[in-house]
């Protein structure tokens, strides 16, 4: 019988690119016959024609400018790809999904996003009308990388996938063009890429082994670093952006390519897993990840596996887009260096006291990794490149195999989601229109609906089996396609099993955390009730009638009134210290009290922000203080940027004006002449590290902006980013509060002065070794309910996030400084997981200590944790508008003088606190 010769065996193969393959790869078992061959097509450029270099060449990065130029290049010379623009970045970059599949499903693409639309929302399709459109559906599979800047693969390989499914005739490639949309993210963190690949070529493109590896950028987008994968109410531009794309092409596959892990993971979905999402997909992640596993495997590519990492809980995860909507969810953690230099990897973990090694050995064979990584390998950029694009081109090739199963799979996972909300109780989230602060309500109803979640409104009264509920008020029905989704976000989070270990946290109920009223509906009639759909929701305010003397803007704890209070600078605003009357409305304590003269200017904020203000007919005769605006500083470690970036964030957000600042401005010193309050956010994996943060080894590692790399030096400068504050600059902040500022610590960082004797009356204990709290939501207990920094709270208790692996103890003689404690034990977890909870019992939240002329206040909480726990906010701003006057029922104010003012006059004023009028 004659050999009948492949038409792929035929096709013009690019020798050029065969000898980099080969030489670039550094052992033959890390390629494989998927892409140890590049097709020569004249027509369609190669990455090679357009960058200048193949794939996987060492030393060499692309920026994103050169990534999107070589993607356009493709589409301006094949009808196979579309490149669909989603938005820009926080820097003005754009974002784009570039489509690639045949040139008849190209020419059919926009009715195939259509079918997938009407898939994805299947009320009112009868099954044989569903059949029909799955019959003519191809699957959408979307490729995101680069999410996390240091992870520099996943951009470079794309490139070379797109140029291999345009030009490539192989049956593989055949099968996956006719069968599949390919959806590919370039980079989704474009500043992030093009600010990394900068500080590679300035600071770490000398790299040779990981042992004296150079630290990464200190900053990849504006704000938020690595958090940009638990960017739960997705914040980053490039995140919403993607969000958009999904929520209008609806691609049943999303797989989202990270870094870090020997040689390639691929994810199951492990426990702990969400069971609110549907149990087919509990199916279809770990048949495609084994499959993935077993073809790697067989190609002889060792350290491939699954199972043992990443869990299927937190719902917080950019890619978690697609599982959350219905879809089905990939990712692959490949091994990478942090750049393009090759370099010698030490696989196997050191030991170190009170590690689990197994659980963290790559390196040992186990029943999820039969054929583990070595323990020493030369690694380089092309062996990532090989491992992820045989990954990734295997992956399509089941979805390619199994196309109309995968379509099938997405309409019946939406299907049942609308079933689930009519079987399953709840039936319905119901949110009071009643509640005293809608804006905080309205910032939730904001999220639901941009993550697709259909919310109503009511225009009449309703009764439930929980009660009646005004017009107005939020329903959020469950039969609906994302049902599933808005359970998830609002139920309380009932860990399945404390043996269990979570990546992330263990809790995010987003009523809890935003301090808003929620309430789960078991009646079948809340999906009956007539409701208005909502799109927006944008609560307005109101003012009383002109010419009053003076106007109560009223606390509801409204995080809007911190933006209220900088749009008012100026103008005379004070803060009422108890609740009175205004005629028939109450003014509770916290209230601003703002003169008439500014009455137009108050108008123009107080509506926009859905704010209350009344006019009063006489002066106020209640006890206030000056809503201060203190000179702010917000400091941050070079090597720990990410929860400072969160504060800077919603600082932003909240029109807060503050000065950045890092070890070099606290050294100089003089900090009291500049500032009257330091904000510290919780950062650092200890006081050790916060203080001497990146080590002084190596040469100098500078970030600041010239004209090869301009990207360095933004949201701070240095010449030499090493040393962190040392014990020099620790003594800078202690001087700073002796002189009368305030220190305001966040999280983790509140260790910090009790471990160098800023406040040498604090000690930090460490909770047992069995302790583990994964960002449960806690009860705390408000112990000074009169003091400032509880304004806007009205009850004795409150829920807070648990924020540090640290507890703060105090002597009985300063027990009078704690403003808020923890109740500690098991009932004090309102959500999520915390073991070992009655470890904290009774441990201090928040204290105000004063030291010398000033005060530290150290939160034990993170009241800015993500842009998530909105409930807390307004404890911060409270102590910042009234920094002057925490010490209010603790024993006498500490003496901040002025630092303008003559020594003779730097004496406190008695008359600072007094009566209005």
């Amino acid at each position: 019988m004659a050999l009948v010769v492949p038409a792929f065996a035929q096709q013009a193969m690019d020798p050029t690119f065969a000898e980099h393959q080969k030489a670039w790869t550094t052992k033959p078992e890390f390629s494989s016959p998927l892409v140890d061959h590049l097709p020569v097509v004249t027509t369609v450029p190669s990455p090679r024609d357009v960058l200048g270099h193949d794939i996987g060449a060492p030393r060499v990065l692309d920026h994103y400018d050169a990534i999107l130029k070589y993607y356009r290049a493709l589409a301006a010379k094949s009808p196979r790809v579309k490149i669909v623009e989603t938005g820009k970045t926080e820097e003005g970059r754009p974002t784009v999904v570039v489509l690639i599949s045949s040139d008849e499903n190209m020419a059919n693409v926009e009715a195939n996003r259509k079918n997938l639309a009407r898939l994805a929302d299947p009320r009112g399709l009868s099954d044989a009308d569903a059949k029909t459109i799955i019959a003519r559906t191809k699957p959408m599979y979307v490729a995101l990388g680069g999410l996390h800047s240091a992870e520099t693969g996943p951009p470079e390989m794309l490139m070379e996938l797109a140029y291999r499914l345009i030009t490539e005739d192989s049956p593989l490639i055949q099968q996956i063009r006719a069968n599949v949309i390919v959806g590919i993210n370039p980079a989704t963190d474009p500043d992030g890429r093009d600010r990394y690949t900068d500080w590679y070529y300035r600071n770490k493109i000398d790299d040779t082994d990981d042992l004296n590896a150079v630290p990464g950028a200190p900053y990849w987008g504006k704000y938020i670093f690595h958090d940009n994968n638990r960017d739960i109410n997705y914040t980053g531009l490039s995140a919403r952006n993607l969000l958009d794309f999904y929520l209008q092409w609806h691609p049943p596959v999303m797989h989202d390519l990270h870094e870090s892990v020997p040689f390639l993971y691929t994810f199951s979905g492990q426990a702990p897993q969400n069971p609110s999402l549907d149990p087919i997909l509990f199916g279809e992640m770990p048949w495609i990840a084994n499959f993935e596993m077993a073809q790697l495997t067989k190609y002889g590519m060792p350290g491939v596996w699954t199972h043992g990492y990443v869990d299927e809980w937190s719902p917080g995860y950019v890619g978690f887009m697609s599982t959350n909507h219905n879809g089905l969810f990939k990712m692959y953690e490949t091994f990478g260096n942090g750049g393009a230099t090759t370099e010698l990897r030490h696989v196997k973990p050191v030991d170190g006291p009170g590690e689990d090694l197994h659980a963290q050995d790559q390196t040992t064979r186990d029943w999820f990794r039969p054929d583990p990584a070595y323990k020493v390998v030369e690694w380089s950029m092309r062996n990532n490149t090989n491992y992820m694009e045989t990954g990734v081109l295997t992956g399509l090739s089941a979805v390619a195999s199994n196309p109309q199963l995968i379509v099938e799979n997405f309409y019946q996972k939406s299907r049942n989601s609308i079933e689930a909300g009519r079987k399953d109780a709840p039936y319905a989230f119901v949110i009071p229109g009643d509640q005293p602060d809608m804006t905080r309500a309205a910032l939730v109803v904001n999220l639901l609906r941009m993550q697709g979640i259909e919310v109503g409104q009511t225009t009449v009264a309703i009764t439930l089996k929980e009660g009646k509920f005004p017009s107005g008020s939020f329903i959020v029905k469950r039969d609906q396609p994302y049902g599933r989704l808005a359970k998830i976000l609002l139920e309380k989070q009932i860990f399945p099993d404390n043996k269990l270990r979570t990546y992330d946290d263990s809790a995010w109920t987003m009523g809890m955390m935003a301090h808003v009223k929620v309430t789960p509906s078991a009646d079948l009639k809340a999906l009956d009730v007539a409701t208005t759909p909502v799109d927006q929701d944008r609560p307005q305010g109101s003012i009383g009638a002109a010419g009053a003397g003076t106007y109560a803007v009223i606390d509801h704890g409204s995080i809007n009134l911190a933006t209220l209070r900088y749009r008012l600078k100026g103008e005379g605003v004070r803060i009422a210290e108890a609740s009175f009357k205004a005629g028939d409305v109450a003014v509770p304590a916290g209230s601003f009290l703002v003169e008439g003269k500014a009455y137009d200017k108050l108008k123009a904020a107080v509506v926009p922000l859905g704010l209350t203000a009344v006019a009063l007919t006489e002066k106020p005769t209640v006890a206030s203080h000056e809503a201060a605006l203190p000179r702010l500083a917000v400091y941050s470690t070079w090597g720990s940027t990410q929860n400072v970036g969160w504060v800077r964030y919603a600082f932003d957000q909240y029109e807060t004006p503050y000065d950045l600042i890092f070890k070099d401005e606290v050294k100089k010193g003089s900090l009291r002449a500049k500032y009257d309050v330091i904000v510290v956010p919780s950062q650092g994996r200890s006081s050790k590290n916060f203080v001497f943060d990146i080590p002084m080894t190596g040469k100098p590692l500078p970030y600041t902006k010239t004209a090869e790399y301009p990207t360095q030096g933004a949201y701070g400068s240095s010449p030499d980013i090493r040393g962190g504050l040392g014990l020099t600059g620790l003594e800078e902040l202690r001087k700073f509060v002796a002189d009368g500022g305030t220190l305001i610590t966040l999280g983790d960082s509140s260790a910090v002065p009790a471990d160098f004797g800023i406040t040498p009356q604090a000690e930090i204990r460490r909770p047992g070794a069995t302790f583990y709290a994964p960002g449960p939501i806690v009860t705390a207990k408000i112990l000074k309910p009169a003091n400032p920094i509880f304004y806007g709270y009205t009850e004795p208790t409150t829920t807070v996030r648990w924020a540090s692996a640290s507890l703060l103890s105090l002597p009985l003689r300063d027990q009078q400084n704690v403003l808020m404690s923890f109740p500690g034990g098991d009932k004090a977890v309102q959500s999520g997981l915390m073991v070992g909870a009655s470890d904290v019992k009774d441990r201090p939240a928040i204290v105000d200590l004063p030291v010398g002329q000033g005060q530290v206040v150290m939160f034990m909480t993170n009241p800015i944790y993500r842009w998530q726990n909105f409930g807390e906010y307004r404890m911060l701003y409270n102590a910042l508008f009234s920094y002057k006057d925490l010490r209010t029922g603790l024993g006498g104010p500490p003496i901040i003088p002025d630092p303008n003012a003559k020594d003779d006059e730097k004496k406190p004023d008695a008359d600072d606190k007094k009566v209005e009028g």
